[in-house]
């Protein structure tokens, strides 16, 4: 499988993954949210995340001279490993449905601060004390700093014109919910990781980080069927509503949830040598 030994190197794919994290949420916007609720395109992205993951697994997690291979790695792994994989694809969902609909209630500029910078808060100090890597002083000064950035962010909207204050209320509501539980996943699925996979041999049982963005992918499509459905019921829509959907419409939710995958991918990748909590 390939790792990732040169901290340079770890670098460049922790800006791609803020990059991608960044820029996923494009596709949706190209779809068109009156022509596409994002419940009908969250079928199509957790597609892409599923398809993505299994890609990835299938080549750059099989083929080498390094490590396990995906199939015989799955094989050889256990249930205290596997479910806490799968889990975290289940617990990513809802947290990121949340967000969203945070978004819709109360504006990007305000729920996305909010949901991701706490979400980053809490996964980056989750992180740091299951695999304390990296400076701790640079560390949580970023932390101090994203704190500091979400307040700057709350003061500065309080001086806008108030409008719409139950739809705000219920925004940050969902931001905070979604936040809080975001920043949980990550932690969870490196617990089911190998640690320094990139330089020694698989610990029995446990899996690589390829064989868990599989199972992180079955687990954000699998509870897509739970937690997509309830949004979809709450906006009265339909599932002959996705079918009607052109196939632009659905190759930009799968675009978009590959490259989210793509990220979490390169940012797990880099762990290895970065450390969880600086990735």
């Amino acid at each position: 499988m390939f790792v990732v030994n040169s901290l340079p190197l770890a670098i460049v794919f922790c800006v791609i993954t803020m990059l991608g994290w960044g820029s996923w949420a494009n596709t949706q916007k190209l779809a068109g949210k009156e022509k596409w609720p994002f419940p009908l395109f969250y079928w199509d992205y957790g597609i892409g995340v599923l398809l993505f993951s299994l890609l990835f697994g299938h080549t750059f997690g099989s083929f080498g001279l390094t490590g396990t291979p995906l199939r015989e790695n799955l094989h050889g792994s256990v249930s205290t490993f596997l479910l806490p994989a799968l889990f975290s694809g289940i617990w990513f969902n809802l947290s990121n449905l949340l967000l969203v609909a945070g978004i819709d209630a109360a504006g990007m500029s305000v729920a996305f601060p909010v949901g991701v910078g706490l979400a980053l808060v809490i996964g980056t100090v989750e992180s740091y004390l299951q695999q304390p890597k990296g400076d701790p002083g640079l560390l949580f000064a970023g932390v101090a700093m994203i704190v500091f950035a979400m307040i700057v962010s709350a003061l500065a909207h309080k001086r806008l014109p108030q409008g719409g204050e139950r739809n705000l209320k219920k925004g940050l509501i969902f931001s905070i919910v979604a936040g809080a539980q975001m920043g949980y996943f990550y932690p969870q699925l490196l617990r089911s990781i190998s640690p320094r996979f990139n330089s020694e041999p698989i610990i029995p049982g446990m899996l690589t980080p390829y064989t868990a963005l599989v199972l992180f992918g079955v687990g954000v499509f699998v509870s897509n069927f739970v937690w997509n459905t309830i949004f979809m019921r709450s906006g009265k829509l339909n599932f002959a509503d996705y079918f009607r959907g052109s196939a632009r419409l659905h190759s930009l939710g799968i675009v978009g949830g590959a490259i989210w995958m793509l990220a979490l991918s390169f940012n797990v990748i880099a762990s290895s040598v970065a450390g969880p909590a600086v990735s």
